[in-house]
């Protein structure tokens, strides 16, 4: 069931997003014309504290115009690592200084239309530094005890695929192991 890619055309082209027009050969045979949407990599941070807490931001999204909470995260640029990037972006975006940083959980958010790739990190000694240096990231900065996530998520208060991902497999990491 493997599909086949002919050409690939530049329709648009920025830094950020690049739209590209695919000629495919579906594996019934039938040829089409599909456009697919390409993205750099996103980093992602779940910084846990002591206590069960982790902590998120209060951010705007004028895309869509909501308000919502979120793990720190941004771009991975060219030739840096992703785990790199997810402590920078913590550090940019918080104040706070990652020490040690483990993967968490990889996700493709919408491998149909998207080559997007979001890795999300874990990090449980992270040390405030600062003030946040990226001014326009968010309102407020919150250590949220983990217990309250699963209702935030209920009300729509976390709504980024990216931290819904890193959240849900943080609890799935301090879940006892089953037997």
């Amino acid at each position: 069931m493997r599909w086949t890619v002919h050409t690939e055309r530049v329709v648009h082209d920025t830094p950020w997003v690049r739209l590209r027009a695919l000629d495919v050969e579906q594996p019934d045979g039938t040829l089409t014309d599909y456009h697919v949407v390409r993205l750099r990599d996103v980093a992602v941070t779940a910084a846990v504290d002591g206590e069960r807490r982790v902590l998120m931001m209060w951010r705007h999204r004028f895309v869509t115009d909501t308000w919502a909470w979120e793990l720190p995260m941004g771009l991975v640029e060219d030739g840096e690592k992703p785990a790199r990037a997810a402590a920078r972006e913590l550090e940019e975006e918080t104040g706070w200084r990652a020490g040690a940083v483990r993967e968490l959980v990889y996700a493709e958010p919408a491998a149909g239309i998207t080559d997007a790739r979001h890795f999300v990190f874990r990090t449980d000694d992270a040390v405030r530094i600062g003030e946040p240096t990226e001014r326009n990231e968010s309102d407020r900065l919150e250590w949220i005890p983990l217990s309250r996530i699963g209702a935030m998520i209920a009300r729509r208060e976390i709504v980024s695929s990216a931290t819904l991902v890193g959240l849900m497999a943080l609890l799935l990491d301090l879940s006892p192991a089953a037997d």
